[in-house]
């Protein structure tokens, strides 16, 4: 299995392992080794499947504006979180590849192999809750089928950016392209760098 597989495998599979919970709040144990690479996509997809939740809960029309402000701050410090584990993603392949010669022609990704595989993992929980509108018994048929159609759309995404992100890793072992990591300098969470926050200091 090569390492695109491995990450579609555990994706859908911490995707259906979150729905056995349906619960935000949900606690469970990794299946991983502790630092393994595995381990941080199992935790990327967690992260995401959570998050894609509190977006849902926090779209309710009737939701109180004290627990809409809470989950908001849960949705910020997810954001984060996420953030820092595609970095922790980068890191691993930054290390895998830092002895690869690179070519002199070699270009560089409008990505990193991270985000891409961020991309990945959404795309896991898109496929899951579009199915699930497909085998809705309570949805009308043109509901059913437009969901349909869509689902058909992201499963040839899946593929296509599988394929891209394979080769962009084979790629990058080859020398063709190399890889530079930016760390999101996300100015909202910092309180030195967001107004709001350090002109109450």
């Amino acid at each position: 299995m090569n390492f695109v597989d491995t990450c579609n495998k555990i994706f859908k599979e911490t995707t259906n392992l979150y729905h056995n919970y349906d619960n935000i709040d949900a606690v469970v144990e990794c299946p991983y080794p502790d630092g393994s690479i595995e381990a941080r996509l199992f935790k990327k997809n967690w992260i995401d499947a959570v998050q894609w939740h509190m977006e849902d809960i926090i779209r309710a029309t009737d939701i109180d504006p004290v627990e809409a402000l809470s989950l908001k701050r849960r949705i910020d410090k997810s954001n984060q979180d996420r953030t820092d584990m595609v970095e922790e993603i980068d890191s691993f392949f930054r290390d895998k590849f830092k002895d690869v010669p690179v070519a002199a022609d070699a270009t560089i990704n409008t990505e990193s192999p991270a985000w891409a595989i961020d991309r990945l993992s959404i795309l896991a929980l898109k496929i899951y809750h579009m199915q699930q509108e497909v085998i809705r018994t309570d949805a009308s048929a043109e509901h059913i089928a437009r969901c349909r159609g869509k689902l058909d759309v992201l499963l040839e995404q899946q593929v296509d950016l599988s394929t891209a992100i394979a080769q962009l890793l084979d790629d990058i072992a080859a020398g063709k392209k190399y890889m530079k990591v930016y760390r999101q300098m996300k100015m909202y969470n910092d309180p030195d760098t967001n107004p709001v926050l350090y002109g109450k200091k």
